[in-house]
C-alpha cells in the first residue's frame, strides 16, 4: 500500500464526530502527506508588516521542508524569498529577524539586492550569467499589516479571504501598532492537537482561571454559528452601528471564520481584573465594549482583538509531535511601555493560557500515542469547534489525495 492510499484509509475509518485515529496524530508518513497537501500548498501566516517597516528588514520561518525569508525591499514592497542561496543553497539570512543593506549568503558572500536579483558571485568566470541565480521567490499577500506565504508554486485564491476578513480587522488600524512582545513556545504534540486545543474551551474552566475573569466561549459561533443567541445578536447589532463589523463570516468549506464575541460581564481586556492593559484604543469607534474579534485562517493562525490591543497567533509544524506556537502581543505604535502599558500585565493572561494549552497538549499526544488509544466521540453541545476543524482537516486531505468529495458536515 502506498503512503498516500494508506492516508486515505486512516481517514476514511474515522467515525463522524469522533476524534481522528491514532495514526493521523504520530505517524511520520500522514505528517509527510500533512506538509506536502496543506502546509507546502496553502497560504501560512508569517508576521506584520510592522515588523519590517524600514527596506532592509526582515525576518524567518521554516514551513515544513521550506526555509523563508520575508523581506522590506528598497521600493517598500514586502517581498518573500526561498532562505537558499543559489550557489550551494546556504541559509543567507541566518537569524529569526534582522536589517541589512544587502542580502549576503555567510558561505561565500554571494550578495543579493533586497529584490532578489543577485549582484555578486566572486570567482564565476566571465560567461557567469547573474540574471539567471537571482533568489527563489515565493507568494506573499499581505491584508491589513497580516503578511501570508505560499512555497507551492502556483498558490491558491487569496482574494476570498481578503475580501472576508479587511473589513473585521481594518477598524483596529493594525498598520499603526507594534510588537510588545513575542513568545515562541514549543509543544510536544502534533499540529492538529494544538488546533483542536484551541477550537474549543471545554477545557476551560477547569484549567485557565487567568482567562476566564474575561473570556466566555460563545457556542453559537463555536462550529457554523447561530443569530439564535440573544446576548450575542445584541452585541453584533451595538459593535456594528459603531462601524465594527461583527456578525459570523465563515469560509463555505470552512478553512476560517471571523466574528465578535462579548466577554464576560464588565470585562473589556484579557487582564485578570478585566479592565483595559493599554491606555487609548486600537479602534476609533467610540463603542466602549467591543468584546474579542476573532478570526482563525487554517492550517496556521488563530487571533483575538480587543479594544486595547490585539493578539496574533502563529502554528508551524516541526515534527510529527512537535509544533511552535508564535505568540504577539500588538499595541499602538506610540504606546510606550511603562507609560501606557504595563508588560506583565499586558501579557500574564495569555502566557499563563499558552502554558497551561500546552501541557494539555502534550498530555494528550502521550496517551494518542499509545496503542490503547481508541478515538472518542465529540460533545455536541461543547465541541462542535473542534469537530468542524477535524471535518475540515478529513475533506481537505481527502479531496487532495484523490479527487474532490463534499464535507461531511461543518459543525
Amino acid at each position: 500500500m502506498t503512503p498516500t492510499q494508506a492516508v486515505i484509509d486512516l481517514i476514511a475509518r474515522r467515525q463522524p464526530r469522533h476524534s481522528l485515529p491514532r495514526e493521523l496524530y504520530s505517524d511520520p508518513d500522514v505528517y509527510r502527506q500533512d506538509l506536502e497537501q496543506l502546509w507546502h500548498r496553502d497560504w501560512v501566516f508569517a508576521g506584520h508588516t510592522f515588523e519590517i517597516a524600514k527596506p532592509g528588514q526582515y525576518f524567518t520561518l521554516q514551513i515544513g521542508d521550506y526555509p523563508v525569508a520575508v523581506v522590506r525591499s528598497k521600493d517598500g514592497q514586502v517581498r518573500a524569498f526561498h532562505n537558499a542561496c543559489r550557489h550551494r543553497g546556504a541559509k543567507v539570512c541566518e537569524h529569526e529577524r534582522g536589517k541589512a543593506a544587502k542580502l549576503v549568503c555567510p558561505y561565500h558572500k554571494w550578495t543579493y539586492e533586497l529584490d532578489g536579483n543577485l549582484l555578486f558571485a566572486g570567482n564565476m568566470g566571465a560567461d557567469f550569467d547573474k540574471t539567471q541565480y537571482g533568489l527563489k521567490p515565493v507568494h506573499v499577500e499581505v491584508v491589513e499589516s497580516f503578511i501570508y506565504v505560499c512555497v507551492a508554486a502556483k498558490a491558491p485564491d487569496f482574494e476570498s479571504f481578503r475580501t472576508a476578513v479587511k473589513p473585521f480587522i481594518a477598524p483596529h488600524f493594525l498598520d499603526h501598532c507594534k510588537v510588545a512582545f513575542t513568545s515562541d513556545l514549543i509543544e510536544r504534540g502534533n499540529w492538529k492537537l494544538v488546533f483542536e486545543n484551541n477550537r474549543e474551551c471545554y477545557h476551560c474552566d477547569g484549567t485557565h482561571p487567568e482567562l476566564m475573569n474575561s473570556f466566555v466561549e460563545n457556542l453559537s459561533v463555536a462550529g457554523v454559528g447561530s443569530e439564535d443567541d440573544p446576548e450575542l445578536a445584541a452585541h453584533w447589532a451595538r459593535c456594528e452601528r459603531a462601524g465594527m463589523p461583527s456578525k459570523l463570516v465563515m469560509d463555505i468549506h470552512g478553512r476560517f471564520r471571523m466574528t465578535r464575541i462579548p466577554l464576560s460581564a464588565g470585562a473589556v481586556s484579557y487582564t485578570l481584573d478585566g479592565k483595559p492593559a493599554v491606555a487609548g484604543r486600537l479602534d476609533q469607534s467610540g463603542e466602549p465594549d467591543i468584546g474579542a474579534l476573532l478570526y482563525f485562517n487554517y492550517p496556521s493562525t488563530w487571533n483575538h482583538f480587543l479594544g486595547d490591543h490585539a493578539l496574533s497567533f502563529r502554528v508551524l509544524p516541526l515534527g510529527p509531535n512537535e509544533t511552535l506556537v508564535t505568540t504577539k502581543w500588538l499595541v499602538p505604535e506610540s504606546a510606550v511601555e511603562g507609560v501606557d502599558y504595563d508588560l506583565e500585565r499586558l501579557t500574564k493572561v495569555w502566557i499563563a493560557t499558552n502554558d497551561q494549552d500546552r501541557r494539555l497538549v502534550e498530555g494528550t499526544q502521550a496517551g494518542v500515542n499509545s496503542p490503547s488509544y481508541e478515538p472518542g466521540p465529540y460533545s455536541e453541545v461543547a465541541e462542535n469547534g473542534v469537530c468542524q476543524f477535524d471535518d475540515w482537516y478529513c475533506a481537505t486531505m481527502l479531496e487532495r489525495l484523490r479527487g474532490p468529495i463534499p464535507l461531511k458536515s461543518v459543525g
